[in-house]
This record gives C-alpha cells, structure tokens and sequence, in this order.
C-alpha cells in the first residue's frame, strides 16, 4: 500500500477534518460514475479503491491524542512485542506473556485481544470474552478476533447448557436433595 498521505494529497499528521475534506474531494474526483463512457473508467476505479484503502487505514490508526500513528510502523508499539507474546501463550509462558503486555501502554484492538487470550489460557472465562469483546467492537472487520470470540462463547454456552442439569438443580440427585433437607432442617429449627 502507498503511503496513505499521499495517496490523499495531504500532509503527515493532518486532522481528522482535514482528512474528511480530501477523502470527499478525492471521490468526487475519480468517482467511477463520473467516467462512465470514458477510456479511463477503469483507472478511475482504481484509483476509487486506493482512496477508499488510504482512508480507511488512517481514520483505524487514529491515536487518541488526536494524532495518527507512524505510517511505517502502523502502530507506537512494534510487531515484535506482540508476536512475543503470542509465542508465550502458545508456550504456555503465561507469566512473560502477561509482563509483557503490562509494560505495553497504547492498548487497542490486538493488546486486547491477547490479554483475552492470555485469560483464556488461565482459564478465567468471563475476563477473555470481555477483553475479546472490546478487541472485536475496536476491529469489526477482524476476522481472526471475531473467530476467536464465536468459539469462546460457543464452548462456554455448551459449558453452560452441560452443566445446568447437574448439581444442586437436578432433582434426580438424590445426595443433593438430602443436603438441601438437612440445611433447610437446620435453619428452620436449629436441632441439629
């Protein structure tokens, strides 16, 4: 991908609105509409679709200074530091992982992600689909975050629907049904 500036043809750091105006002038531009019986139609459908890619990358990458995040790098924390912590997950290196991820300071979509994974592997449900959920409601369209999500809650719901008919609630437990007698004996008259 061309460096998304220019593709624009605004300046490093512009503001939101200054991007806003020319994404619309550029569309207005090359607008495949406006080349229909034209020989350059198809260039200007190219053209259409780097704009659109240039603009949907800077508006993701906002910092929430305002700011955008360095082209080349994508993001204020390396590549690097996350694949770490991916290998330590799947090591089970639970502990680096974790110490890792607490030094990071910007926490977008991918340090969610991984927190959620590194509760998933700790077995602490309830925290990884929560962290899981922000990573999805920060990436929609990333698809490895949103498989990740529609796996854990189809296992914690079969989980769920497993365990509901055992315990305490099941009628056909006969040493549960007499712990519940002797516990409400004791309650209602003290004698035992």
């Amino acid at each position: 991908m061309k460096n998304p500036y220019e593709v624009l043809g605004i300046k490093e750091g512009a503001s939101i609105e200054e991007i806003k105006k020319a994404y619309k002038e550029q569309v207005k531009k090359y607008h495949p509409d406006r080349h229909q019986d034209n020989p350059l139609y198809e260039l200007a459908e190219e053209k259409l679709q780097e704009i659109n890619e240039a603009y949907e990358y800077l508006m993701k990458n906002a910092k929430p200074s305002g700011g955008y995040a360095e082209y080349k790098t994508g993001s204020t924390t390396s590549n690097t530091e996350y694949q770490q912590v991916r290998r330590d997950i799947d090591r089970g290196d639970l502990r680096s992982a974790e110490e890792t991820l607490n030094r990071i300071k910007s926490r977008g979509a991918e340090w969610h992600f991984l927190y959620g994974m590194l509760n998933l592997r700790k077995g602490w449900y309830n925290e990884a689909i929560s962290n899981i959920q922000i990573a999805v409601s920060m990436e929609p369209g990333n698809v490895e975050y949103r498989n990740a999500l529609n796996s854990i809650l189809s296992a914690s719901g079969g989980y769920r629907t497993d365990a509901y008919g055992m315990g305490y609630r099941s009628l056909d437990d006969e040493l549960c049904r007499m712990l519940q007698c002797y516990c409400c004996a004791d309650l209602l008259c003290d004698c035992i």
